[in-house]
């Protein structure tokens, strides 16, 4: 069952950049680069809690299961 993190568009919408969001999640900017890519293999539910707690969302809005 593919999961797509929809991190990169959600960034788009809201203008902000990975290094941006690296520094207001307290995550490293290569975990963050790594949930925008195209190959993210595996995730910390924890990283995606940040995540979405930070950008006030819903995890369903950050996940997509194919």
């Amino acid at each position: 069952m593919p999961i797509t993190i929809k991190l990169k568009e959600i960034l788009k919408e809201r203008d902000l950049s990975q290094r941006e969001l690296a520094r207001m999640t307290g995550l490293r900017p290569n975990t963050i680069n790594h949930l925008c890519s195209d190959n993210v293999d595996r995730v910390y539910l924890s990283t995606l809690e940040t995540v979405c707690k930070v950008l006030d969302i819903d995890i369903q809005e950050l996940i997509e299961v194919e």
